[in-house]
């Protein structure tokens, strides 16, 4: 049991550590708020003083803002839901004997592991090409005319770039728990005559739900703030421009840092919102 003295110590040590964190995170913060209530335009006059709430008036009054917060939505869940089922099942087929298992394993990983900017680049111009991509040769193999992906399904198109990238994160996070499954429970229920589905929805899913609540919260908090995979492939058009870019929109091509310092608060409350509802459901998942 730890000791008074040892407790003072541990916190002394921890102490420098958590000043750092505090300072990283509290001075953008800071900033962000700063500018969100002032008019700071800098190639237009630069600052010209508080405004107060009007950015933010301006900024959720937008026509542009309820739009951009539905397709990132529409965005997160799309990937959510494909990173998932697809997880489990390659979790279930990696659990598997089979030959070359860690060269397998390896390859399933390896797309966690490449930049977005350069998964991007690749799906669009070696796979979503509709003249020399991999998709269009195969499109033209069937007798069909090509797809131009980002354009005539173009929402579609970034859950499919993005879910590439983030299904091995989520397959990894599930074969972890579907190996931590006791086989003995799997073989009596086998022994009992339940079939494979039966075991699937009674036995490995429900032993699944914490490690499932888990890919969802990490992944969401970090799929709210997607923006290269965007900006690489349709720029913010074809009604793919989610809040965090509407945001680099409002500051960098209308050189309005008080607006898009609005948007970025808007956007840690969105975030903390969600954040806090899938908290809630990993608490009910944990505490069972």
């Amino acid at each position: 049991m730890a000791t008074q003295h040892s407790r003072t110590a541990a916190r002394i040590m921890m102490a420098p550590a958590v000043f750092v964190l505090l300072v990283w995170m509290l001075v953008p913060l800071s900033m962000t708020l700063w500018f969100s209530f002032r008019r700071f335009l800098p190639l237009r006059g630069g600052d010209q003083g508080f405004v107060w709430f009007e950015n933010y008036s301006r900024f959720i009054s937008s026509s542009a803002f309820w739009p951009a917060v539905q397709t990132t939505l529409i965005i997160v869940g799309g990937i959510l839901l494909i990173t998932v089922l697809l997880g489990v099942l390659l979790a279930l087929l990696l659990d598997q004997p089979l030959w070359g298992q860690g060269v397998v394993r390896i390859l399933v990983i390896a797309p966690f592991f490449v930049m977005p900017t350069v998964s991007a680049l690749v799906w669009k111009n070696m796979f979503m090409d509709p003249t020399n991509g991999l998709l269009a040769h195969l499109w033209r193999a069937f007798g069909a005319d090509p797809v131009v992906w980002l354009s005539e399904v173009p929402i579609f198109s970034i859950i499919l770039i993005v879910s590439w990238q983030w299904l091995p994160f989520a397959t990894l996070i599930l074969l972890t728990a579907v190996q931590s499954l006791d086989s003995e429970q799997l073989e009596a229920a086998e022994m009992d005559g339940a079939g494979p589905l039966s075991r699937f929805g009674f036995i490995t899913l429900p032993h699944l739900s914490r490690a499932i609540t888990i890919v969802i919260l990490i992944q969401t908090i970090f799929l709210l703030s997607i923006f290269a995979e965007i900006f690489v492939t349709t720029g913010g058009a074809f009604g793919t421009r989610t809040l965090t870019y509407l945001i680099y929109q409002r500051v960098l091509e209308s050189q309005n840092v008080g607006l898009g310092s609005a948007g970025g608060v808007y956007a840690i409350i969105l975030a903390n919102i969600v954040a806090l509802f899938l908290m809630r459901i990993v608490g009910k998942n944990l505490d069972k």
